[in-house]
């Protein structure tokens, strides 16, 4: 029995990069109800059945979501081509579709796990080629690893080119800076191609999909579900653009010897204490620790101080809570107050408090890609990026001093303390106790210890 497959015309384009020989990674949909995942299960049913023993995956950032949704789609499909039932079985102990012809397909679950940040539990898998179900849910550590895995079960045996077929609604993720914005760009390197498919897209659920896309009431989520709009920003409020952020990791802020320690010191033994050593505009390097008592603390910064030849004016750290014991101990070093006033550089201020200040002149700094970062830590820029995103202003209608989302509330949405962010912004507090000064003017033989 041989299923005829009738592709909408966005699907065609879709087929005809899933079988040419030049691409490797294909984006298809950037909106809802564009036929993303009966493509992607034609895509996979068709292949099994062509070449037999050849092995898939279906991955998603959660299993139990993927059995909830793609393999729902998978079994509609297959009973729309009458394919047999007995031509495959769900292994639901191992979480795979087997065929008869000896084809698989995987079923991953690709949840970040603080446990395996390196997606170490995929580095043994080989597969021909697979299908990564709504990526924007997905780490993009679990594509990087999942992209060296293919091309390893019979590709050499059929001459079949592997592949990962991404489908995806818009989001300012990995997908954004490596698909969307170089295809938007037309720069979109060799073997790499985006199929953009909405609604309108699919005749066959169209008027449908419609309905329910015209009854989402929040704008941001009918901009990206409906039109497709991957620049819609969701928050007037963030204070630092995505692409900003971004281009953090790779920035140059140039050769400077001056060298500066900021640290969040964790509370109550909870949080992290994450240090920061720069120079200049760049941090150089990061250390970070759990549970640590504040004399190892201490310690620590006095180690890093003494290795890199940093004077304790050029040291601070928060003073609110324990972090008071780290400048007690560390006599000469100065102590970073939240809540304290702003900092007076003869202009009108109108901030709420000295961190309102630091991060408002931080973002500033981001924006203008005067900031850069030495890291090849993925779980690093994941959670700093979390956090900057989270840097937003406050009751901007209401007038009054600028003011920023509350720590509490920041804690709610992701889960943790921006212990990153917070040891960032404080770097700001040097150039404000210059007077605003640059870098490069900063008098090392200067206390700036209030």
């Amino acid at each position: 029995m041989k299923p005829t497959i009738k592709p909408t015309a966005k699907q065609q384009i879709a087929w005809d990069y899933l079988l040419d020989k030049t691409t490797k990674f294909l984006t298809f949909g950037g909106g809802a109800g564009g036929g993303k995942s009966w493509l992607g299960c034609e895509w996979l049913m068709t292949n099994c059945y062509i070449y037999p023993g050849t092995k898939w995956f279906i991955g998603r950032e959660e299993l139990s979501r993927l059995m909830k949704s793609s393999y729902i789609t998978w079994t509609k499909v297959c009973s729309h081509h009458k394919i047999p039932r007995d031509d495959w079985k769900l292994n639901g102990q191992y979480n795979y579709i087997e065929f008869t012809n000896g084809s698989r397909i995987d079923l991953l679950d690709l949840s970040f796990k603080p446990s395996d940040p390196m997606y170490e539990r995929l580095g043994s898998l080989e597969y021909t080629g697979g299908w990564i179900e709504e990526a924007g849910e997905v780490d993009f550590m679990g594509f990087d690893v999942l992209k060296s895995r293919i091309g390893r079960q019979m590709n050499r045996e059929y001459n079949l080119m592997s592949k990962i077929f991404i489908t995806c609604n818009p989001k300012k993720n990995w997908l954004y800076k490596y698909v969307y914005k170089p295809w938007r760009d037309k720069e979109l390197p060799e073997g790499w191609a985006f199929v953009q498919s909405l609604f309108g897209d699919n005749p066959y659920t169209a008027e449908e999909y419609k309905e329910n896309l015209v009854a989402i009431k929040d704008k941001a989520t009918k901009q990206r579900l409906m039109f497709g709009n991957w620049e819609y920003d969701d928050d007037p409020n963030v204070l630092m653009g995505f692409e900003s952020i971004m281009d953090l990791w790779h920035n140059n802020t140039g050769i400077s010897e001056e060298q500066w320690i900021t640290g969040d010191i964790a509370r109550y033994g909870q949080d992290k204490t994450v240090i920061y050593r720069w120079k200049g505009w760049q941090i150089a390097e990061k250390y970070e620790y759990t549970k640590q008592g504040l004399d190892q603390t201490s310690e620590k910064i006095k180690d890093i101080a003494w290795k890199w030849k940093i004077p304790y004016s050029h040291i601070i750290v928060d003073e609110d809570g324990v972090g008071g014991g780290v400048v007690d101990n560390l006599r000469g070093i100065n102590g970073f107050v939240n809540g304290s006033k702003p900092i007076d550089t003869g202009t009108p201020e109108n901030y709420q408090n000295l961190k309102t200040q630091c991060y408002y002149i931080l973002a500033d700094k981001v924006n203008a890609h005067e900031i850069g970062i030495e890291t090849e830590d993925e779980v690093f820029k994941k959670y700093l990026t979390e956090e900057l995103e989270q840097v937003k202003s406050k009751d901007l209608d209401k007038g009054g001093k600028l003011r920023l989302t509350p720590k509490d509330e920041v804690k709610d949405i992701i889960g943790r303390s921006p212990d990153y962010s917070d040891a960032m912004m404080m770097r700001i507090w040097f150039t404000l106790r210059c007077g605003g000064v640059k870098p490069t003017q900063y008098n090392p033989k200067i206390s700036y210890k209030r």
